[in-house]
């Protein structure tokens, strides 16, 4: 009888420790927890965010937005930590989380140019954006699951990343962020910026690299009568107010901008030299000496004003020369203007002074050809409208630098000569 074979033991298995990966820590679940409670945050917002505006638009009620603008901070707070945990932990998944943290802010990032060409419909564009939110949220949530039935916990711990911290992926956030997200947003911003004061001055105003560039506008009407619209800024470079007063012919009708106070109702100057001596301009009241034309003073009296109107210039007035401090500031807080008040301000300061410019432009055209009317920057959208309702049309343009960006001066203020426009 042969003898029974002899078989060895299996050999033992090497003792791996297990990865982090392999079992479920309490620090690992905690996070997936919170990760998951902020996807939901972020989509509920979102939601609630357009049902607040229906309701407030469409049946003008306003309940919802307490609650709305509550989940809207909260997931403004949430995407600031998922940020941060970016930066600290490789766990957090980036393609899922690094645009889910980037909703809240960034929509009210991307909402800057639809609010300057709809900030009449600030509703509109509040609940565009919450709908936006909720529906990335949602398809984020669905990569992240790989099917859109919701299951808790929304986050799998299996999505996780294995290592807790390492200095690599701090450092390349950190770099990323100061050498490609922070630029980004500047330009962006600046952008913006550029865009919004074009758009609401109408081009009379244009923010470059170079600086703020203001553009003057020649219109003429078919009897040969041509009204020049210069915009000016209450403090700017030197060089600004002597190419304007420079450009004024001897032959013209210049109606200068300036409100009197011959009843002594403002109690403090009002002077912009505080602002003009912090930013190293100089203040136009002093540096706008046109010297060539017919100087007329077209603007209006101070007790042509409302009271409310002339009580917030006095205020303006004291700010201006006496700076923020604990006595300005109280009067700030006891300073509060209702719709009514603010639409006789915006008419007492601007539409009024725009119709008596007009009125004296109108009552001088028999006697001369060519006026100049060097106003403010705000009043150019205005007065450009009613002349063209009144027969006159704009044939060319001309670009000063009023307020140079950047140490070195441009020897020249004004960009070019005059540029034509073709006839409509």
């Amino acid at each position: 009888m042969a003898p029974p074979s002899l078989v060895p033991p299996p050999p033992l298995a090497p003792c791996v420790p297990e990865s982090p990966a392999d079992h479920s820590g309490g620090g690992r679940k905690f996070l997936a927890t919170f990760l998951g409670l902020y996807l939901v945050l972020v989509i509920a917002g979102g939601a609630l965010n357009v049902v607040s505006d229906l309701c407030a638009g469409l049946l003008h009620i306003s309940l919802l937005d307490f609650f709305s603008n509550t989940l809207c901070v909260l997931s403004l707070l949430g995407a600031i930590v998922v940020y941060v945990l970016m930066a600290f932990t490789p766990m957090v998944p980036k393609r899922i989380f690094l645009p889910a943290a980037l909703l809240v802010p960034g929509q009210l990032v991307l909402a800057l140019p639809l609010m300057i060409y709809l900030y009449h419909w600030p509703r509109l564009v509040d609940g565009l954006m919450g709908g936006l939110t909720a529906v990335v949220g949602l398809i984020l949530l669905r990569w992240l699951r790989g099917e859109w039935k919701p299951r808790w916990p929304l986050v799998p711990e299996q999505r996780l990343g294995a290592r807790p911290f390492t200095f690599l992926n701090l450092a390349l956030f950190v770099l990323l962020n100061l050498c490609v997200a922070l630029p980004m947003l500047g330009l962006y911003l600046t952008g913006c910026a550029s865009l919004a004061v074009s758009h609401f001055t109408e081009g009379f105003v244009h923010l470059r690299p170079a600086g703020i560039i203001l553009q003057a506008r020649k219109y003429v009407r078919a009897d040969g009568r041509t009204v020049v619209l210069i915009p000016m800024s209450h403090i700017a470079d030197s060089d600004f107010y002597e190419s304007v007063s420079g450009s004024m012919s001897s032959n013209s009708v210049v109606l200068l901008e300036g409100v009197t106070d011959h009843q002594n109702l403002l109690t403090n100057k009002l002077s912009y030299g505080r602002a003009a001596r912090a930013l190293g301009l100089v203040e136009q009241r002093a540096n706008f000496k046109p010297t060539q034309g017919n100087l007329v003073r077209a603007d209006v009296d101070v007790q042509e004003f409302s009271p409310k109107t002339i009580a917030l210039l006095n205020l303006v007035a004291l700010i201006h020369s006496q700076g923020i401090n604990q006595h300005t500031l109280q009067f700030l807080r006891q300073c509060s203007l209702t719709d009514e008040e603010q639409k006789q301000l915006f008419d007492d300061l601007l539409l009024r002074r725009n119709q008596h410019v007009l009125n004296e432009l109108s009552n001088r055209l028999s006697q001369a050809d060519s006026f100049i009317i060097p106003w403010g920057a705000a009043h150019m959208p205005g007065l450009s409208h009613e002349l063209q309702k009144n027969g006159f049309r704009l044939v060319g343009t001309r670009d000063y630098l009023s307020i140079h960006f950047g140490s070195k001066k441009r020897n020249a203020p004004a960009t070019g000569g005059w540029i034509l426009q073709r006839p409509d």
